[in-house]
């Protein structure tokens, strides 16, 4: 509805709204921080007499009270980024960070007074969690959050006294809970810090239980047990770091590192671990420098490294772990560059520089860095001998590989070993760094140049070889330690060898696969020279000539030449049958005997035989062997019968005898569980009367009967009548009494 004026009501309302809230506002700026009871009520009457809804006047009494927090907000803030000493009074900051939980504790407590209806609308907890730029204040909030949490954390007990103005002021200022707890963590963690250095050499140091103190601490303080052990170790690895600066660690300051350890509780192994890693990085440096020296391991770093090794209060499983990984990776390097080189002859190369320099540099650090003597020094001869002699002995057990010559020169005599002097360490090894079949390889190449030396090329593509003398069997045995191969590792090897040369060899002598007295001895002499003891070299002419005589055999069998009678002949000769015929070509014998016995027309089926002895010769298994005859037997059944009848017709009376033999040879195997079916029943009865004539086995001549479904009164019928002689003849025996 339009006035007079062209003015609508919903106008006039907002207008008249509009002048509530700007009456209302006035009325508002006479509430300050006291929040005065009378003032409240006045206020409450002001908004009733304007007319101004109890939502509108909610939100305008909460955007002024949220106003004045933001101003003492904005003045605690301008004290914390002030350069100003004297105005940067953290003092200052506390009163009005304090005036703001007053303020807001006011306003909490008179939203439930019993006449609060009363009282102005919007009394209440204020957050400014929501507010437009909270996101962009967020990090001086918290600057500030830390302020106040610092101020009332670090003195004194921590209780819920303290604890619960910092919930409130977090709910004030809109912080999530996880920032807030970081905060207090945080704050915390520094007054634990700082009453633990307070207390260190006083309370600390004088007290009998040091645990029981850091727990009380940690209690009073509600600081995580589980932190402060973790500022314990920070402690201890920042003073451990400080002390190891220049180098070494004095006698003193080993004794304050221990005065740490004992009053801040911390484990051992904690304490070895920080020493391995800062002390480490130290003495790995020093190592290394030792390790690459272009002067090589002369006496200044043979000092500097016995002189890191003890300064440094390092463990001596500590520096060993840390030398040995450093070793290990410099093995490596030479391991891949022998891997990279073009031939045979360049791999053993790199390799003997990996040898001569675990010799050279490796072994005499390892002693300087135990403590020990290196062979360069003098000492005294018969511990080392002694255990020379039970290293040998232990390494000798295995006799029947002591006719390889290449074996036996891994372990040089007194002469060689004297005239060869420095021994190498063996505790370093590559056994965790490479795969065994690795390792294994890299010591049949240099074995192998141990064998054949080393070869230079000569004019018109000919080439000759370097006689080798037995030093670099015992450089293979070094290089056998440091790729951590075992006695019996690197003994397979060379057996592999061995018989690799000795295969190679009798499979030309035994090209044909005939061994002869000749060739036997050629083979004694072939044996002798790679040094194979006699039983292994029989078992390898016997896989040669078994190979050679298998093919034959299968050829053989194929052409259908072998039958169970030769194969047990091959068994009396002691052949082993799986490894000479195949199971496929087993069986296929197999199947073939049992063909021959459906088909013998004798009519005789031995279970013993066909089911016990054969597959027991031919090695197949019973079920297996019962299984091909009794699907033989099924097909030839149907065939049997088939065959007598087609040789009847032909007048065939010997054949057709044959054939019902065969018929009950299968039926025998697998018995029918019903008479056979024909659709001349006059046929069944000739076939009869043949195999009747034969003058059978009664019990042949009955299974027969029942087979062609003949009846026992016509059974009866044809006996009687063959008695008496008049059995009517067939079409054959007419022809028969014609002629």
């Amino acid at each position: 509805m339009e006035t007079s004026f062209g003015i609508t009501d919903s106008q006039i309302d907002i207008a008249m709204r509009d002048n509530a809230k700007n009456l209302y506002a006035i009325q508002l700026k006479s509430i300050g921080r006291g929040l005065d009871i009378g003032t409240l009520i006045e206020v409450r009457r002001a908004q009733l007499a304007c007319k101004l809804s109890d939502e509108i006047a909610a939100d305008m009494f909460r955007e002024h009270a949220k106003k004045l927090i933001q101003e003492n907000i904005s003045s605690a803030l301008d004290i914390l980024k002030s350069r100003n000493k004297a105005t940067n009074s953290p003092t200052q900051v506390i009163e009005e960070v304090k005036c703001v939980l007053a303020f807001n504790s006011l306003l909490t407590v008179l939203s439930k007074h019993p006449q609060g209806d009363r009282f102005a609308r919007g009394l209440g907890p204020i957050s400014l969690a929501g507010e437009l730029d909270h996101d962009r204040r967020a990090g001086d909030l918290k600057t500030l959050y830390r302020a106040y949490a610092t101020d009332v954390l670090s003195d004194g007990p921590v209780d819920n006294e303290k604890l619960t103005p910092l919930n409130d002021l977090r709910n004030i200022f809109g912080l999530g809970k996880r920032e807030a707890e970081a905060i207090i963590s945080d704050v915390k963690s520094q007054a634990y810090r700082k009453r633990l250095a307070k207390s260190f050499n006083t309370d600390l140091a004088a007290a009998p239980s040091k645990a029981s103190f850091l727990q009380n601490l940690c209690e009073e303080l509600q600081f995580d047990p589980e932190l402060a052990s973790k500022m314990h170790e920070d402690i201890y690895r920042q003073k451990l770091q400080q002390f190891v600066a220049d180098g070494e660690l004095s006698k003193d300051e080993t004794e304050a590192l221990t005065a740490f350890q004992v009053r801040l509780c911390i484990p051992q192994e904690t304490v070895d671990a920080a020493h391995t890693g800062i002390c480490g990085q130290l003495f790995e440096k020093v190592v290394k420098e030792a390790i690459l020296s272009v002067d090589g391991y002369n006496a200044d770093r043979r000092e500097a490294v016995r002189k890191a090794a003890q300064s440094l209060n390092l463990k001596k499983e500590a520096a060993m772990t840390i030398f040995s990984k450093a070793v290990r990776k410099l093995f490596l390097n030479y391991i891949q560059k022998a891997k990279a080189a073009g031939n045979r002859i360049e791999q053993a190369k790199e390799l003997k520089k990996l040898i001569s320099f675990n010799t050279v540099v490796v072994s005499e650090l390892l002693a300087d860095i135990k403590g020990e003597l290196t062979t360069a020094e003098p000492a005294t001869s018969s511990a080392t001998s002694e255990s020379e002699t039970t290293e040998s002995e232990g390494e000798d057990e295995d006799y029947e590989w002591e006719s390889l010559e290449t074996l036996k020169k891994t372990r040089p005599d007194k002469e060689l070993k004297e005239k060869l002097g420095k021994s190498s360490q063996k505790e370093i090894t590559l056994k965790d760094d490479l795969p065994l079949r690795d390792r294994a390889e890299l010591y049949q190449t240099y074995l192998m140049f141990c064998i054949t030396g080393e070869t230079t090329n000569v004019s018109f593509g000919t080439a000759i070889s370097s006689k080798k003398d037995d030093s670099e069997y015992l450089m293979l045995k070094q290089l056998g330690r440091i790729l951590g191969l075992t006695a019996k590792e690197a003994q397979d090897v060379h057996i592999k060898l061995a018989e690799k040369a000795f295969v190679q060899q009798a499979e030309v002598v035994l090209a044909d696969g005939k061994l002869t007295e000749s060739k036997a001895d050629q083979l004694a002499t072939i044996q002798t020279q790679v040094g194979l003891p006699s039983e292994h070299a029989q078992k390898i002419i016997k896989s040669i000539t078994t190979t050679k005589l298998s093919s034959a055999i299968e050829a053989s069998i194929s052409r259908g030449q072998i039958g169970i009678q030769q194969v047990r002949g091959l068994k009396d000769a002691n052949f082993e049958l799986d490894s000479l015929i195949s199971e496929p070509l087993r069986e296929t014998i197999y199947k073939k005997c049992a063909e021959e016995i459906f088909s013998s027309g004798t009519g005789e089926f031995d279970e013993e035989e066909v089911y016990v002895k054969m597959p027991a010769d031919l090695i197949i298994s019973a079920e297996k062997a019962r299984s091909i005859v009794q699907d033989i037997a099924k097909v030839r059944l149907e065939n049997a019968l088939v065959q007598a009848v087609a040789l009847l017709r032909q007048k065939k009376r010997d054949g057709v005898i044959s054939s019902l033999n065969d018929l009950l040879a299968c039926d025998a195997a697998v018995p029918a569980s019903k008479p056979l079916s024909w659709p001349t029943p006059r046929e069944l009865d000739d076939l009869y009367c043949v195999y009747m004539k034969s003058i059978p086995k009664q019990d042949k001549l009955s299974r027969l009967q029942y087979l062609l479904d003949i009846s026992a009164e016509k059974a009866e019928d044809l006996r009687d009548a063959a008695t008496a002689g008049t059995l009517p003849q067939t079409g054959q025996e007419e022809e028969e009494l014609a002629f």
